[in-house]
């Protein structure tokens, strides 16, 4: 199988594979060579692959989607730091994927400021114009 594993700014991985395990929303599942056609929504976490060598690896994965056609998996994923070490890796998670959290949370307050300021004056315009 060929992996390919993207974020929104590179490519991290491409190369040919003989297995895939994700972990989707509803679990961790395992992909082979002669598996049907899957698309899966992924949660934060580890893929793994081994490949032709036999040899296992470890990408961390934001959340992302997961499609398997044919010979071809295709992951794209909002973050991804690629490791040898699982310990690597969780450090590379913790500070990653709390910085983006952070991020989010940043967004989430300020988009929710201005939802507020929005119904204040939508509120102000509707009394303005009760008789």
């Amino acid at each position: 199988m060929h992996l390919k594993l993207n974020t929104p700014n590179e490519i991290v991985l491409d190369l040919t594979v003989n297995k895939v395990v994700a972990e989707g929303t509803h679990g961790s599942f395992c992909l082979l060579p002669r598996h049907v056609d899957f698309l899966a929504a992924l949660v934060p976490g580890l893929l793994s692959w081994v490949d032709e060598a036999g040899k296992e690896s470890f990408a961390a994965v934001g959340t992302g989607i997961l499609i398997k056609r044919a010979d071809n998996v295709y992951v794209s994923a909002e973050a991804a730091s690629h490791g040898t070490e699982l310990e690597t890796l969780r450090r590379l998670v913790l500070e990653e994927f709390s910085q983006m959290d952070e991020q989010q949370h940043a967004a989430h307050s300020a988009i929710a400021k201005l939802e507020a300021d929005f119904l204040r004056r939508t509120m102000a315009l509707t009394e303005d114009h009760v008789v």
